[in-house]
């Protein structure tokens, strides 16, 4: 038998990532003529790493596309998208947009999808603050920051610390642009060779296929990495951005990553890279 191809494969020890690969780390489905790696860092770290081109298959913003484009394409599944919700910017008291634009706001990190929407729609230059994302409600509950920019779990948990919502960046781009919010996607290294991008992009469709299949022992499995939740919330969070658009963007969801990255593009935010291409 001939030694399977190694895979490094990068993505964030959150709720939804371990949800969507569920099937390769617990070994409950082939992963064909490859041996998958799991990495786990913060999407910060992945996004750095994308840059240096120095894993296979990796999670990343969708920020950072434009900047690893050269190195890494989008496959055509898992992305999380978010479908008239999204990156909240949150405080101790409601504030509009136009005020806003005048605060102090907690952010997790310059190259995440986050900062970008809230760029756009706040404007380029905002004041803020890089803290780890999982560090920023407690900075902003402290009076560190006027608001913080929330990403992952903590837009399902944000009240706990007594704060209200004052922009939901999915719901903005909804009534912006009719079309969804993608955040982060997988892509894979050109490298690789087309033979082996499709190779490898078929078995990660089926990963997220046999967890959405196998449900409670995925979310199980995601339970872990699953910060303050409970199996109900954990369960609630992994729906948000495991799902349809997550086996496949289909037209829309390419349709919203082509706008997104053009709209970074027309604020001078980044390079301009469309039309995306993706590997399904």
């Amino acid at each position: 038998m001939p030694p399977k191809t190694k895979i490094n494969l990068g993505h964030s020890p959150d709720p939804d990532d371990a949800f969507m690969f569920y099937g390769l780390a617990a070994g409950a489905m082939d992963p064909g003529p490859y041996e998958f790696i799991h990495v786990l860092q913060d999407i910060q770290t992945l996004n750095e790493r994308a840059m240096k081109g120095e894993l296979e298959v990796t999670a990343i913003s969708l920020h950072a596309y434009p900047y690893v484009a050269a190195k890494y394409a989008l496959t055509a599944c898992g992305c999380s998208m978010g479908d008239n919700y999204g990156p909240m910017i949150v405080a101790k008291k409601p504030f509009t947009i136009e005020e806003l634009k005048n605060k102090r706001i907690a952010i997790p990190g310059t190259m995440t999808t986050a900062f970008l929407a809230a760029s756009l729609a706040l404007g380029k230059g905002f004041r803020n603050v890089v803290k780890p994302f999982d560090q920023i409600l407690q900075y902003v509950e402290a009076g560190h920051a006027d608001a913080g920019l929330i990403i992952h779990e903590g837009q399902l948990t944000y009240q706990n610390q007594g704060l209200v919502c004052c922009l939901d960046l999915g719901k903005w781009w909804m009534e912006k642009t009719g079309l969804p919010l993608p955040l982060g996607g997988n892509v894979i290294r050109r490298d690789l060779g087309m033979d082996h991008m499709l190779a490898v992009t078929r078995i990660l469709k089926k990963s997220i296929q046999f967890s959405l299949d196998h449900r409670a022992e995925a979310v199980k499995h995601a339970l872990q990495y699953a910060r303050d939740m409970d199996h109900s919330l954990a369960d609630r969070f992994v729906g948000m951005y495991v799902n349809d658009w997550t086996l496949d963007y289909g037209q829309r969801g390419r349709d919203a990553v082509n706008l997104l990255l053009d709209e970074g593009a027309r604020a001078g935010m980044i390079p301009k890279v469309t039309p995306v291409e993706f590997i399904a």
